[in-house]
C-alpha cells in the first residue's frame, strides 16, 4: 500500500517555514543548499558537486515553487511537487553518473496572479538573462500530487517570438513528450495549463515547459470540454474572459483538482500517494537525459 512521504504534513503545517524546511530536509540527507535572494523574494538553490556536471551536455534547470496561497494547506499546489524533488535531490546525490541538473525551489509564484512581473520566477529568470544563462533546458514541475495522468502545458501563441526561441521551445517541448514515452507511465497529455513558474521565463526569452498530473476522469472531462467550448483554452491560458457572466461557466469546465487550489481542501486527503511515484519515475528519467548542444 502506498502513503505520502514521511513528514508531508509538518511541511502542511500553517507556521512552516517552508524554506527552512527544504534546506533542514536536504541537510539531513546530505544535500547542500543556499537561500538566493532575488527582488525580495527568497530562492533555494540545490548545490550538487561539480562532478556531477559534464560541460558537453546541456544544463536542466528543474523549478518547483514552494509559496503557496493564504489560507491554504497547498498540499498540492506546490507541496507534493517540492517534495518529489526534495527526495529526487537525495537521490541525484548519490548517482555514480553526472545529472547536469540545476535544481531551485522558488518564491512568489502565488503572486503571478497579479501579473508576470510579480512573479517569482520572472525576476529569476532576469538574473538568468543577466548573467548570460539561456541555453538551459528549463521544466517547472506544479501539481503533481494527484492523479496519474502526466499532462505537459501545451504551447502558447508565438507568432511574434523570435524565430530562434519558437524553434528552441519547440524542440523541448518535443523532447518533453518523449521524455514522457519512455518513463513507462503509461499515458499522458498535452493539454492548455494555467501559468505556473514558466511564464516568468517565457517573458524573458527563456524556453521553460510546465509539467502537472491530473485524475484521469479529470483529464478527460477536461479534453472533452476543450473540443466543446473553443474559448476555454483563452480563459485557461490567459484569463480571457474573467470577470464577465461567462467566467463561471469556464470555470466549471476546468479540472476539479485545479478548482482545489487556493481553498482549504487543497489538502492531504485530497492527494493520491500513486502520483508521487509516476512523479519520481518522470523526475530519474529527465536525470539520465544528456542533451548535446
Amino acid at each position: 500500500m502506498l502513503y505520502l512521504p514521511e513528514h508531508f504534513s509538518e511541511y502542511l503545517a500553517p507556521d512552516c517555514s517552508r524554506s527552512l524546511f527544504i534546506q533542514s530536509y536536504l541537510s539531513e540527507r546530505g544535500v547542500s543548499s543556499v537561500l538566493l535572494p532575488v527582488d525580495g523574494k527568497e530562492h533555494v538553490y540545490v548545490k550538487f558537486p561539480s562532478s556531477q556536471y559534464n560541460p558537453q551536455f546541456k544544463i536542466k534547470t528543474v523549478i518547483a515553487h514552494y509559496d503557496r496561497a493564504q489560507g491554504s494547506p497547498g498540499a498540492n499546489d506546490n507541496s507534493a511537487a517540492d517534495f518529489c524533488l526534495m527526495d529526487w535531490a537525495v537521490r541525484l546525490q548519490q548517482r555514480a553518473d553526472f545529472h547536469n541538473v540545476r535544481m531551485l525551489f522558488t518564491d512568489g509564484e502565488e503572486l503571478g496572479a497579479k501579473g508576470i512581473a510579480d512573479q517569482g520566477a520572472f525576476s529569476l529568470a532576469s538574473l538568468f538573462k543577466r548573467l548570460g544563462i539561456v541555453n538551459d533546458d528549463v521544466y517547472v514541475f506544479d501539481c503533481t500530487g494527484r492523479g496519474t495522468i502526466p499532462v505537459i502545458g501545451k504551447t502558447v501563441e508565438m507568432f511574434k517570438a523570435p524565430f530562434k526561441f519558437r524553434k528552441n521551445f519547440f524542440n523541448l517541448e518535443e523532447r518533453t513528450e518523449e521524455l514522457l514515452r519512455k518513463t513507462g507511465t503509461g499515458r499522458w497529455l498535452t493539454l492548455p495549463l494555467p501559468y505556473s513558474d514558466n511564464a516568468g521565463f517565457i517573458a524573458c526569452g527563456i524556453p521553460a515547459v510546465v509539467i502537472t498530473i491530473l485524475p484521469e476522469d479529470d483529464a478527460d472531462r477536461y479534453l472533452a470540454a476543450l473540443i466543446r467550448e473553443k474559448s476555454l483554452e483563452r480563459f485557461v491560458m490567459n484569463h480571457e474572459g474573467n470577470g464577465t457572466e461567462n467566467a463561471e461557466r469556464l470555470r466549471s469546465m476546468m479540472p476539479q483538482t485545479w478548482r482545489l487550489f487556493h481553498t482549504p481542501y487543497d489538502n492531504e486527503q485530497n492527494l493520491t500517494p500513486e502520483s508521487f511515484v509516476i512523479t519520481a519515475k518522470i523526475l530519474d528519467a529527465l536525470a539520465a537525459e544528456k542533451t548535446v548542444f
